[in-house]
């Protein structure tokens, strides 16, 4: 007999709200739907229901109780996200889960006794089950039963959780009102009429006369009455994204004030992340703009993040960049994820870069420079020393041991200085050479600037290099290398323009 757990979150719509606002755990709250005098309260805190705040009443009602009452609307957003987080909780037990709607998950419980050893397993479950929702910002309670029935209703009890042993579903429904089944309205004014008030009543009814009296719902009304619920689990696809919002109760014309409200939506985002163990490796944002705009923007990372402080700049930035044309009435991000980047930790060997770390650092570098500042050098086929691109950034993985030094001869490596610092050269020589650079010196002196200062005597010159790259183009090459070693120290790779005949320095040789 298969086992099933459910998840319900009482007052759900409050709930949901509260998590996203959880400065107003401690005071007299609200949540109404409607508007206008015809809006009516759809649940309340403790501490409103202690004022007489009770569902059903106006919201102008209850202002009269209360003139200090926190009032909210419904804010699907708020609830979407709330949702989403209390299947992700049932998702870290079990992969077969179920989206009942409005704060209630089922999930099936097959095998799962071996991870819960002890007297009783499913008790363990339950517990923990309460306890991710609870990190998950969302106060759910736990029923476990063998019909999802029997499960839903045990979850409504107050004591969580609530274990219903197999076979005794029925028993633990009789004393209930008929009305926890949810019947149609017709059966129930029929079954008002027969006096028919428990579910144990009609239990104990004979199932044929049911079903030939009130037809088809009368027999699936006695059969769940009985403890029998032919629906099976249905369990969900897990969504492509993760997303978090809300609807904001006035709109908002200044970036601070979002950004506020925003931080807090990340922060929920990234704790979805982590309990998943993934990052966002694109975020998308969606803004509502008062009366019925739309602001859409996409933001890419360079590596998966979970760092709510990076990503809060890359919004800042491009809201800056790109601001929206009209005050903001509610907005949502959208996380698509990715596996972030894992690293063999090494025994004997220096300590790993952490790849959250590096992630975060690339995304910072990618907000302050751009998309086009970023990366690795790559080659391009050409013969001018300076041609260069940029490749995206992806870190080899770390070596498992040291690899052995390649035998070498010592060969230099050129810096190159980009832009070329320009220089004055005095050329001489003889016939084998006769434009040989003999002295060289600044032709513009830099105030300030972080540039080598090359000048000096020639104290050997080897060269010249010929290199003419496309004749045919605008841009073309017609140039003379020389590598020159001054008398005041330093090796220098210099060039003159044959068609200008300027002389410039591209290269420092360390």
């Amino acid at each position: 007999m298969s086992r099933l757990a459910c998840l319900a979150v009482p007052l759900f719509p409050l709930a949901a709200r509260l998590r996203s606002e959880p400065d107003l755990l401690d005071e007299a709250v609200a949540v109404f739907e409607g508007s206008g005098n015809a809006a009516r309260i759809v649940a309340a805190t403790r501490r409103a229901r202690r004022g007489g705040i009770r569902r059903g009443m106006t919201l102008p009602q209850a202002r009269a109780l209360m003139p200090k009452l926190c009032a909210r609307a419904r804010d699907g957003e708020c609830e979407r996200a709330a949702q989403e987080s209390l299947l992700e909780a049932a998702e870290g037990l079990s992969p077969r889960v179920e989206d009942a709607g409005e704060g209630v998950a089922f999930l099936d419980l097959a095998g799962l006794e071996r991870h819960f050893p002890g007297a009783r397993p499913e008790e363990s479950v339950g517990r923990a089950r309460a306890a991710a929702a609870e990190r998950a910002g969302l106060p759910a309670r736990v029923g476990i039963a063998s019909s999802k029935l029997a499960a839903r209703v045990a979850a409504e009890t107050p004591a969580s959780p609530t274990i219903v042993a197999p076979g005794e579903e029925a028993g633990f429904l009789a004393p209930l009102p008929l009305a926890r089944l949810a019947p149609e309205a017709e059966v129930v004014e029929v079954l008002g009429r027969w006096g028919i008030r428990s579910i144990g009543d009609l239990a104990r009814l004979p199932r044929n006369e049911v079903a030939s009296r009130l037809g088809p719902p009368g027999r699936r009304l006695h059969e769940r009455a009985r403890g029998l619920d032919s629906r099976p689990l249905v369990p969900r696809l897990r969504p492509p994204s993760f997303d978090e919002g809300m609807d904001l109760d006035w709109p908002l014309v200044a970036l601070e004030p979002f950004l506020f409200v925003g931080r807090a939506a990340l922060e929920r985002l990234c704790r979805r992340l982590e309990a998943r163990g993934l990052g966002c490796a694109r975020l998308e944002i969606a803004l509502r703009l008062e009366p019925d705009g739309h602001h859409l923007a996409s933001i890419r990372l360079p590596a998966p993040s979970r760092d709510v402080k990076t990503l809060l700049t890359l919004v800042r930035l491009d809201l800056e960049k790109r601001p929206p044309p009209a005050p903001v009435i509610g907005f949502r991000f959208a996380a698509h994820p990715d596996r972030p980047r894992e690293a063999q930790r090494s025994l004997f060997g220096p300590t790993a870069l952490s790849p959250d770390r590096l992630a975060t650092t690339l995304a910072r570098l990618f907000a302050l420079l751009g998309p086009e500042g970023i990366g690795s050098p790559a080659a391009v086929d050409g013969h001018r020393p300076e041609r260069s691109a940029l490749a995206p950034y992806a870190p080899p993985p770390q070596a498992e041991v040291k690899p052995e030094p390649r035998p070498g001869r010592g060969l230099l490596a050129v810096r190159v200085l980009r832009p070329p610092v320009r220089l004055e050269v005095i050329a001489g020589g003889d016939r084998e050479a006769p434009g040989r650079p003999l002295e060289v010196r600044p032709a513009v002196e830099e105030a300030g600037a972080k540039r080598p200062r090359i000048a000096g005597r020639v104290r050997v010159a080897s060269g010249p290099w010929s290199l003419e790259e496309g004749w045919w183009t605008d841009d073309g090459a017609d140039r003379e290398y020389w590598d020159l070693e001054l008398a005041g120290g330093g090796v220098y790779r210099v060039y003159r323009d044959r068609a200008s005949g300027e002389w410039l320095a591209d290269g420092v040789y360390d």
